[in-house]
């Protein structure tokens, strides 16, 4: 009864509902979630005009700020340090493959000129240019793959109804027109999808806004699957992913965890089942997302190589955060822990990249990934030996900081490798080479 009428409800406001379709990739489709697979490290960047306030980005929900007066904050942005290129060149420096940018956050405004709204920073700021096509054009030149963050909900608009469970105290209308908002959103993706060349995933954010609606009404209340289809329809291999903590909707080809690994759920928002699609897991540098002016609390750069390690070891990629700051520089405490993670990706990254989820699971002492022949074991908490299930005798066991062979014996399914003292390393990696794939 309570479906039934959501959904009736729906079609008097004239919003397209539709069954679940048969979603079926496109071969494109799939030889992009292939490639999304072996990358294994981007770059999420959150900056917006809240920037400004240096409070994170959720600072209009947090301070109840009203909507026409956080709007001013358009006014005097003005970046003057932005250069897009130094972030694209530092991101590649630091071995990420792809760049996730925020191109409207929950606050509504738009980094990017669109037709569908002033609000915009090439429209409504003193700034007036294009960051995201600033954006685009140093990683088409870079070589850096672009994805494309977009917020669902919206806490400015005053078409965004029915409200959900956040922005209710920004001073917007009680009541507007849903489908309005549902056509602004498609008019909006077609831009990105067209002005910006390839975009190699949507990265969508905020359906949770309103999960007391049941999981399954979700998809209709937000017209997902015809909004699926369209951004198929405009780049085939565009890969779509949606945080919304829960199992992937039909059209979906990534699953997002935020701030934990796979199987984790030490943040409380991922308890969802692990689907066969990409899987990709986005983390702070420090605390928070957007720029906060108090938040120095950075994990160390080891602590960051760890956690890439961990990622990776659960077929995973990593997506980790940096929040600039409203001149348009990224924090020194960003940039000396992205030139660490660089420096060690240098030297082992044939452990990380092209790899899956290694056949020895995660233990105490680390993890494995693998891929051909190779099986990597990465040993966070060094070892003197390890003791390793395997179904055939290796060719080859190797230290791979130093090359160095490592005494092994095979005897009835059990490899047993002498590792020795401990060498200083942030992830001591054994390479075991076997004489077929795995």
């Amino acid at each position: 009864m309570k479906k039934t009428l959501i959904i009736s409800l729906l079609l008097l406001m004239g919003v397209s509902v539709q069954a679940q379709p048969g979603y079926k990739p496109t071969e494109e489709n799939l030889k992009a979630r292939e490639a999304f697979e072996s990358d294994r490290f981007g770059i999420f960047i959150h900056w917006g005009i809240y920037s400004m306030l240096g409070q994170g980005e959720w600072v209009m929900q947090v301070r109840d700020l009203n909507y026409l007066e956080y709007a001013h904050l358009a006014d005097g942005f003005y970046p003057s340090k932005f250069d897009a290129r130094q972030w694209v060149r530092a991101f590649k420096a630091a071995g990420a493959r792809y760049l996730t940018i925020t191109t409207r956050h929950h606050d509504g405004f738009s980094m990017f000129g669109t037709e569908a709204s002033p609000y915009n920073v090439v429209d409504a700021t003193p700034f007036g240019r294009d960051v995201i096509g600033e954006i685009a054009q140093a990683c088409q030149e870079e070589g850096l793959k672009l994805h494309f963050y977009y917020s669902h909900l919206d806490w400015g608009r005053t078409d965004f109804y029915p409200r959900g469970r956040t922005g209710n105290g920004t001073g917007r209308p009680d009541s507007g027109d849903w489908n309005s908002y549902l056509r602004f959103m498609d008019t909006q993706l077609t831009e990105l999808l067209t002005k910006y060349g390839p975009v190699g995933a949507i990265w969508f954010d905020g359906v949770w806004d309103k999960d007391e609606q049941p999981y399954e009404d979700q998809p209709a209340l937000w017209n997902l699957y015809p909004q699926y289809e369209l951004i198929h329809t405009l780049q085939p291999g565009c890969l779509i992913g949606n945080n919304h903590h829960q199992t992937p909707y039909e059209g979906e080809d990534i699953q997002i965890f935020e701030r934990d690994i796979p199987g984790q759920n030490e943040y409380g928002l991922s308890g969802q089942d692990i689907s066969r699609l990409p899987l990709e897991t986005c983390q702070t540098m420090n605390e928070s997302w957007g720029y906060r002016i108090t938040d120095t609390n950075y994990k160390s750069s080891e602590d960051l190589i760890r956690y890439l390690v961990q990622t990776a070891g659960k077929g995973a990629n990593l997506l980790l955060n940096i929040g600039p700051r409203p001149d348009g520089t990224l924090p020194e405490q960003a940039l000396e822990r992205l030139e660490a993670i660089g420096q060690w990706l240098s030297r082992y990254g044939e452990s990380i990249y092209g790899t899956k989820a290694g056949y020895v699971p995660a233990q105490d002492w680390g993890v494995s990934t693998q891929k051909d022949k190779l099986l990597y074991l990465h040993i966070l908490k060094h070892q003197d030996k390890l003791v390793i299930p395997a179904s055939s005798k290796p060719r080859s066991v190797t230290l791979l900081s130093s090359g160095e062979k490592l005494p092994f014996s095979f005897k009835k399914g059990e490899l047993s490798i002498e590792i020795g003292s401990a060498s200083g390393e942030v992830d001591e990696i054994v390479c075991v080479e076997f004489k077929k794939s795995l």
